[in-house]
């Protein structure tokens, strides 16, 4: 006999994903982080009092790895020429390629993947509101940093304001340094990687491309260490998140759903000629009454057979 499933416990369907809604979700996205930085340029001198607060904290801690690092970086082109490059453009070319490979080879990983990256940008969106902070880069030369983007500029796209492409420095905000999503972004990407690579390849890239992007931003002196580590308590504070985000959107999405008519369908007997009514798996009008009424004698009519049935049965 086959088995029903308990009311109550059926797995309710999920809704695919494609790709024409993800692409316009995840392009949203980008245009809300790139008009917030744009948005939250704050006051210049209060950016730089924050930048200043935070050298003078990682003094303190012995944790001002920036100023070797970015020592290194100007003496030996070979070392910032690469940098730069990766700098800038990485971050906008890895992440869009990891989103696309987990849409495709890793579907059930996907959305919560998404929602964490999500989540965890919309949350440096607020840290650069708030904390609009200089980069090191952006100092006084006094301080000891050097913007390797324009001592090297003349070697890629940038210019001397910023990563942007020469000539549109002016449409990024280059105070936007709290927290770093290039780290926070780059430990994503990491993530992903290790966990639904499969390879030791891409296990070994998990591990080296967040730490070599930390590397990077302290180096060409666009953050300190802190904003680093910011970026990944960004990250770490999203990953919590995420699954809250994906529950809403899924009570948002029924109840949507719930506000759609339904085809009416019919919930009694099925109406057949003559107006004769059957029951589940009869075919012919009166099936029922003709098998009781064989089984019960030729003499017994319809009507007493079907009475003698329940008492047979007992």
């Amino acid at each position: 006999m086959p088995q029903t499933e308990i009311p109550g416990t059926e797995v309710a369907p999920r809704t695919r994903l494609r790709w024409w809604t993800e692409l316009p979700l995840i392009l949203l996205v980008y245009g809300c982080y790139s008009a917030g930085r744009l948005l939250a340029r704050g006051d210049v001198s209060s950016a730089v009092d924050h930048g200043l607060a935070i050298l003078r904290i990682e003094k303190a801690l012995h944790l001002n790895a920036e100023h070797p690092l970015n020592r290194l970086f100007t003496r030996e082109a070979w070392l910032g020429v690469p940098a730069d490059f990766w700098y800038a453009s990485l971050h906008y070319l890895v992440t869009p390629v990891i989103l696309v490979w987990l849409f495709r080879a890793r579907t059930e990983h996907y959305r919560a993947a998404r929602t964490w990256l999500m989540s965890s940008t919309f949350i440096g969106l607020i840290g650069f509101t708030l904390l609009p902070t200089c980069p090191p880069r952006l100092l006084s030369a006094d301080h000891g940093f050097v913007d390797t983007m324009a001592q090297y500029s003349s070697y890629g796209w940038w210019g001397g304001e910023a990563s942007a492409p020469r000539g549109m420095g002016a449409m990024t905000n280059q105070y936007a340094a709290m927290p770093s999503l290039h780290v926070g972004w780059a430990l994503w990407c990491g993530v992903m990687l290790w966990r639904y690579g499969g390879t030791r390849l891409t296990k070994v890239l998990g591990v080296a491309y967040p730490l070599l992007t930390a590397l990077v931003v302290m180096g060409t002196a666009n953050h300190y260490f802190l904003d680093a580590a910011a970026g990944i308590a960004v990250m770490g504070v999203g990953l919590l998140l995420a699954p809250l985000v994906m529950r809403g959107a899924d009570r948002v999405r029924a109840r949507l759903t719930a506000r759609t008519p339904a085809v009416a369908t019919g919930t009694g007997s099925p109406i057949v000629s003559a107006g004769c009514q059957t029951s589940a798996g009869e075919r012919i009008p009166r099936q029922r009454e003709s098998h009781l009424a064989s089984a019960a004698g030729p003499d017994a009519s319809p009507s007493d057979a079907g009475d003698e049935a329940p008492a047979a049965a007992r």
